[in-house]
């Protein structure tokens, strides 16, 4: 009896920390919200430095566009994405670990040009 107990125990034990890293339906993984972030982000800074500037183009309505192309690209919903935001904000330590990667890419890409003015 006292075997069977323990048996159970442990199963429950394991049951339940396998549960812990699962996510809700519809949320994307960290990896993916990471990448359509970056996207999102990108488009954004686009929008800001480029579209706001031409009088003609409707900023908003050309950001529309340029995200449902990014959802496109990464085969999720607008829907989801959403969901999948509001969902990492609430859960600080995972939101953190995708915007460290997503700093972490930004240093490795990061174009630094070379000093010209210094003495040899």
């Amino acid at each position: 009896m006292r075997k069977t107990y323990m048996l159970l125990l442990c199963l429950t034990v394991i049951s339940s920390c396998g549960n812990k890293n699962k996510l809700p339906a519809g949320i994307l993984t960290q990896q993916q919200m990471q990448a359509v972030l970056w996207d999102i982000i990108r488009a954004d800074v686009f929008t800001a430095d480029y579209i706001k500037k031409d009088s003609s183009r409707n900023a908003v309505k050309e950001n529309e566009k340029l995200q449902q192309q990014i959802f496109a690209i990464h085969q999720v919903t607008g829907k989801d994405f959403y969901a999948s935001y509001d969902y990492y904000k609430s859960h600080s330590a995972e939101f953190m670990s995708i915007i460290d990667t997503m700093v972490a890419r930004a240093e490795r890409n990061k174009i630094v040009k070379p000093n010209i003015l210094q003495a040899e």
